[in-house]
């Protein structure tokens, strides 16, 4: 889905404006520098240059220059005069820029005496002081006074790109339905699975991958499109039909671009689903994470769950050592592995048409995890043993015959479980347990 969906309707148009004070102009320029020194922008680089680039525009009186084409052309290196309905890289990161910004101030332990924002419709930012802060109410040197921020708390979207969009709404509808089903008896294995979810008030994060991706650049649209007038011609036709480029012709590495927005596997948005649904149904309150929305320390504040293994750095790291570990082979096949001499391998089944046949998940939950909180990954490996797994830990019944021959004490225990599903028509069946380690 497109990423372009949230703001494609920005302006641009900017403010007339003269330049703030030198009082509030230090004061909002050591603002930009804590940002821009955040774990939400130290290594995001496109942000840093386009929320420094717009700042300081500001605090001199330029508003009216942040433009879109000005901002493509100054900070994106486009040519002048390009086609900025064919090349949304400022829309884009505008987004990506008020995600973080959002991100930032959210995780800050109290309301601070200033806020940067970059509001929707805009590419002028906005500073806001905090109300009941007198010295920060001053008016500026040349007489004007800054706005007043409205009250901190907005209600933040659950997910900013596009695709995270259509996840969220996806999750409402999931939420509601929940609510119509039966919560796990205190007494099942289900309960006791995620007792230790239960027994704090903090949200669980739901956290996916986002896989590095690229598309083609809008030089390869325009050489298409020379051949076949008409084609093209719109970001909604260029993100949702392939470029049927000719598998023979040669292309520079500069034609492709490296699109942040795109890259969740949809195994994991149905694992998502499944789980969220569950919670709902518990009454646990969640948070969706995707891809840099979150970072080792934010999975050190929380109970996590975590999906995809290959796909998800954090998934490979806490599940390395443990005793059915994900093997990446350099000749890509993927595999679990027992971690002891003569120990079990599963790989995927596929057909002689390489047609998948069987494919394989894992369940780890580990009480204290080396993020100190309790932590459950769900990854298969592929997209049908990943939703495999998600289905074993929603499912009452399932787990509960799954578990009736665990140890007595399993639930004060680590766990893992391998488990098998079958594919029929690109479906996966329900999952069946084929090895578990307790510890």
């Amino acid at each position: 889905m497109a990423s372009t969906v949230q703001h494609a309707h920005e302006t641009e148009k900017g403010p007339q404006s003269a330049p703030i004070g030198q009082p509030e102009t230090t004061l909002v320029l050591e603002e930009l520098d804590r940002i821009l020194e955040s774990r939400f922008f130290k290594n995001a680089g496109r942000s840093r240059q386009f929320l420094e680039f717009v700042v300081r525009h500001k605090l001199e009186g330029h508003a009216e220059q942040l433009k879109e084409r000005t901002i493509g052309t100054e900070v994106f290196q486009r040519v002048p005069g390009y086609a900025t309905g064919e090349d949304p890289v400022v829309r884009v990161q505008a987004g990506e820029v008020r995600r973080r910004l959002e991100r930032y101030y959210e995780s800050l332990p109290a309301a601070p005496d200033l806020r940067i924002e970059l509001q929707p419709g805009s590419y002028s930012p906005s500073f806001h002081w905090r109300p009941d802060n007198s010295d920060s109410q001053t008016a500026p040197a040349n007489g004007k006074t800054l706005p007043d921020r409205p009250p901190f708390f907005q209600a933040r979207p659950m997910l900013a790109t596009a695709f995270g969009i259509a996840l969220a709404a996806v999750l409402v509808v999931a939420m509601f339905y929940a609510r119509h089903r039966a919560a796990p008896s205190p007494a099942s294995a289900q309960a006791k699975f995620w007792g230790p979810v239960l027994a704090t008030p903090q949200p669980v994060f739901i956290c996916l991958a986002k896989g590095v991706t690229y598309r083609p650049g809008i030089r390869l649209y325009r050489m298409y499109a020379q051949s076949h007038p008409g084609k093209f011609q719109t970001e909604v036709e260029r993100s949702n039909d392939p470029l049927p480029l000719d598998a023979k012709q040669q292309i520079a590495w500069g034609d492709m671009e490296l699109y942040s927005e795109y890259g969740v596997a949809d195994g994991d948005v149905s694992a998502a689903l499944d789980v969220s649904s569950f919670l709902g149904k518990i009454g646990k309150p969640l948070q969706v994470r995707i891809g840099s929305d979150y970072s080792f320390e934010d999975l050190r504040q929380s109970p996590t769950v975590i999906i995809g293994a290959f796909n998800n750095k954090w998934t490979m790291q806490l599940t390395s050592g443990l005793h059915f570990a994900f093997i990446d082979t350099p000749q890509r096949i993927f595999l679990f592995r027992e971690q002891v001499p003569g120990g079990r391998v599963w790989r995927q089944n596929v057909d002689g048409s390489r047609r998948l046949l069987r494919d394989y998940g894992v369940v780890s939950r580990l009480l204290e995890s080396r993020t100190g909180q309790f932590t459950v990954t769900l990854a298969g490996l592929g997209a049908n043993g990943t939703e495999a797994a998600a289905e074993f830990v929603t499912n009452e019944s399932e787990m509960e015959a799954a578990l009736k021959n665990a140890p007595r004490d399993w639930q004060t225990k680590n766990l893992q479980i391998v488990l098998q599903t079958d594919i029929t028509d690109s479906v996966p069946g329900p999952p069946n347990v084929v090895a578990a380690y307790y510890w």
